[in-house]
């Protein structure tokens, strides 16, 4: 099986999860020796893991990952895209090119390697690909005008190629968390990061201080992958639970 953007967070928790599961595992990402610390891991519980450059912005990169997914894992039944990239930017601050950009890390990309891996999925008759989205899908968030883009046309596609893959024996699925304790995101400057989150708690967008962890996720993206033939699960929604709070309203 295939992830993306599997150098941290979801990505990297995705192809841990599946590993122990007995998968063999392709990691993508930019960062090859994060993704080999993460592959070193998973050797050392037994499992099998593979490295392998991928670059979502270069369609030579996609290409040859696709070539290399092939000839290293044989048959390929689980492709899950989690690779992604967030700018913290307004729609008019955000240039045409960053624009762009997101929209072909977040995207494009994305549905270009589905289109390289999906074929043979078809011609075997069963094969999964599971998208993690966002749930700026449902509550769009300010200030990430071109990441809620990317994300609402990911599902978009997604939702179509449901219908597109019917009777096949492929199944599409969307996994669209809310807020998570990842790298995307975390390092912005607290310059950046503070006028975000005002924003968000002005439009009711931050209840609580609860994120979900990346392994929460990942385990929402092992349940749609490993539902039994004849089953689909199209979308699941993941939110962190909110902190505990003491009888008298104090958190605990």
């Amino acid at each position: 099986m295939l992830v993306t953007g599997a150098s941290s967070g979801i990505g990297a928790a995705a192809a841990t999860a599946f590993a122990q599961l007995g998968h063999p595992v392709l990691l993508g990402a930019r960062r090859v020796e994060r993704c080999e610390e993460t592959a070193e891991g998973i050797r050392a519980q037994g499992g099998t893991a593979h490295v392998a450059p991928l670059d979502l912005l270069d369609t030579a990169s996609i290409d040859a990952f696709s070539i290399h997914a092939s000839a290293t894992l044989g048959e390929i039944d689980i492709l899950v895209s989690c690779a992604g990239d967030v700018l913290p930017k307004s729609t008019v601050d955000t240039t045409p090119e960053e624009f762009s950009a997101q929209l072909q890390v977040n995207l494009i990309g994305a549905q270009r390697l589905i289109s390289r891996i999906t074929p043979e999925m078809i011609n075997r008759r069963r094969g999964d690909v599971v998208v993690v989205t966002s749930d700026v899908v449902r509550l769009p968030r300010p200030l990430m005008a071109s990441y809620v883009s990317s994300k609402w046309g990911l599902e978009g596609m997604a939702r179509a190629m449901q219908t597109e893959v019917e009777g096949t024996g492929v199944r599409a699925s969307i996994v669209r968390p809310g807020p998570t304790l990842t790298g995307m995101g975390m390092d912005w400057d607290p310059d950046v990061l503070a006028p975000v989150l005002d924003e968000w708690r002005r439009w009711g967008l931050v209840r609580h201080a609860g994120y979900l962890t990346a392994e929460a996720v990942a385990s929402a993206v092992v349940f749609v992958a490993t539902q039994p033939p004849g089953t689909n699960i199209t979308l699941v929604e993941v939110e962190p639970e909110a902190p505990l709070t003491a009888p008298g309203g104090e958190t605990t």
